[in-house]
């Protein structure tokens, strides 16, 4: 059986800007200038690069990656599509110094190139993808900590760790979220936002979801601290097992994740639970939907070390 890596559009550039154009342009190229669809025609040429396209409206030159995590780089698009298919079908993720060792790159790219692709991970404004759950589905939530342990230091203060809230639908989607402190005001906000009210919601006992259970359909808990894990539909059982992964993922492969980043590494993780096989999507149906999350998330690279997003064009 041929390996997947050795599709047309992960060795060959011109294939691997075909591969994109059909994604972010399923309806035919579009000026990123000017919006002009009709006036466009492919640049050919031994000189010129591949995909470069040219308006003829507003005489400018483009290509598929301008405004989005892609822009400006000048590692091969073909190595790109490999790093996102690499990403998105490593169910605990890959680190940085694994794509640096297997695609030949430096260490510097490869964190930045992980972290342009978590940043296309990220869902839409959640306005656009609508609330988790609905009539006749059930939410539950739940919090977790993660990093580093006092028994394992060596020396210094105890490692400060990070709180992760997280909501998810039985059989669909999760959404994770860094929060300075789990209490009812932190997460309230949270749950109003991305969570339907005709849910059923499923809690533990604890007392941060007192309010915001009175929110929806129904609201049922188990207690945990008397060992009370399952009451007939009761439980939280699913958000455990995202948990799970998370962990694993960050204890396992990244071993460390700096406040700064964790949001984009919730969102990775986050990412691939819900288009998961049990959703309808396998690895290239999900590297697929990567791909699709590109457009207007270009980040810029900083001397100190970290990535921000772009300054939005005048």
């Amino acid at each position: 059986m041929p390996s997947v890596l050795d599709k047309p559009y992960f060795r060959d550039e011109a294939e691997a800007y075909a591969k994109l154009e059909s994604i972010v342009w399923p309806n035919g190229p579009v000026c990123v200038h000017c919006g002009e669809t009709g006036r466009i025609g492919l640049l050919k040429g031994k000189a010129t690069r591949p995909g470069v396209y040219k308006c003829y409206a507003c005489r400018k030159q483009f290509r598929v990656t301008v405004n989005t995590v892609f822009e400006a780089s000048h590692i091969p698009l073909r190595d790109w599509l490999k790093a996102v298919y690499l990403v998105v079908s490593s169910k605990k993720g890959v680190s940085s110094n694994q794509i640096h060792r297997t695609m030949g790159i430096t260490l510097k790219s490869a964190w930045f190139m992980t972290h342009r692709i978590r940043e296309a991970m990220k869902e839409p404004e959640w306005r656009e993808a609508g609330p988790l759950g609905g009539s006749g589905m059930t939410v539950e939530a739940d919090e977790t900590w993660v990093g580093g342990k006092a028994a394992n230091r060596a020396y210094g203060p105890i490692p400060e760790k990070q709180a992760v809230a997280a909501l998810v639908e039985r059989g669909g989607r999760v959404r994770m979220f860094h929060v300075p402190h789990v209490t009812a005001a932190n997460l309230a906000p949270l749950i109003a936002r991305h969570a339907h009210p005709d849910s059923r919601f499923m809690t533990d006992e604890s007392n941060v979801y007192s309010h915001a259970g009175t929110w929806f359909k129904s609201h049922e808990t188990v207690n945990h601290s008397i060992k009370e894990y399952v009451r007939d539909e009761a439980y939280t059982n699913t958000i455990e097992g995202c948990f799970s992964i998370l962990k694993r993922g960050i204890y396992g492969v990244y071993q460390h994740v700096s406040e700064a980043h964790l949001k984009r590494y919730l969102a990775e993780f986050s990412f691939r639970y819900s288009y998961r096989i049990k959703t309808g999507f396998d690895d290239m149906a999900r590297f697929e939907k990567a791909l699709a999350g590109i457009v207007g998330k270009r980040l810029t690279y900083h001397g100190t070390g970290s990535v921000r997003p772009a300054a939005p064009a005048a």
